[in-house]
């Protein structure tokens, strides 16, 4: 569209203007995720535009690889939470435009129902990848990863990645295997019980250094 003799170009064509959570995904929609690791500030701006209740915490300096840079404290989004966690901006707003494109869209589609409530098993861990004793450091220790244990509906019923990524329930099965699809949109490295044991009763997303859909 032209205004004024300027091209006007939408947002979300726009490969120089911010990333904003409420606008349709498309392929430069992961790239201007990926510059908000090097940008803290433009990080929090975009954070400041989405449906994310949260507040910044004070950076803790790494001591053996744990620690917390560029962090926020989310207390609700879209839906409730089973409890407040913290987690890197990057992380927060991949979530939210997970939550956003693909958990409530999916929720509607298959199970006609509205996620009220995620239920995770939190953020912030000191210690190794799947708690090893050797090894080098889970995106936890630095609150950079999430791991998803289940979902409530707006009538009550619960599902949970344990019971029903192999469950009976067809409904249950795609609703998750889309959400474990659609997280790769946005965050590095999905994880879910098809990866291995480890992941039996959760999904694992963080924004690290790798890159994996499983």
């Amino acid at each position: 569209m032209v205004r004024g003799g300027v091209l006007d170009i939408p947002n979300r064509l726009n490969p120089f203007t911010p990333l904003r959570v409420a606008d349709e995904v498309n392929w430069l929609t992961g790239w201007k995720l990926s510059r908000l690791e090097r940008d803290p500030r433009q990080c929090l701006i975009v954070l400041d535009g989405s449906t994310v209740s949260h507040r910044t915490v004070p950076d803790r300096a790494s001591q053996d690889g744990c620690g917390l840079s560029n962090a926020v404290e989310v207390s609700r989004s879209s839906v409730g939470l089973s409890a407040n966690f913290t987690a890197t901006c990057p992380l927060t707003v991949a979530w939210a435009l997970f939550e956003q494109h693909v958990l409530l869209p999916a929720a509607r589609e298959h199970l006609g129902q509205e996620v009220v409530r995620v239920v995770h098993f939190g953020t912030y861990a000191c210690r190794n990848i799947n708690h090893r004793a050797g090894g080098r450091r889970s995106e936890h220790a630095t609150a950079n990863a999430i791991d998803i244990a289940g979902f409530v509906l707006a009538n009550g019923q619960q599902i949970t990645v344990k019971d029903d990524w192999s469950g009976g329930d067809g409904r249950r099965v795609a609703f998750l295997r889309a959400l474990r699809d659609g997280a790769c949109r946005f965050f590095d490295v999905v994880l879910s019980p098809a990866y291995n044991e480890a992941h039996h009763d959760h999904f694992h997303f963080d924004m690290g250094s790798y890159r994996a859909c499983r």
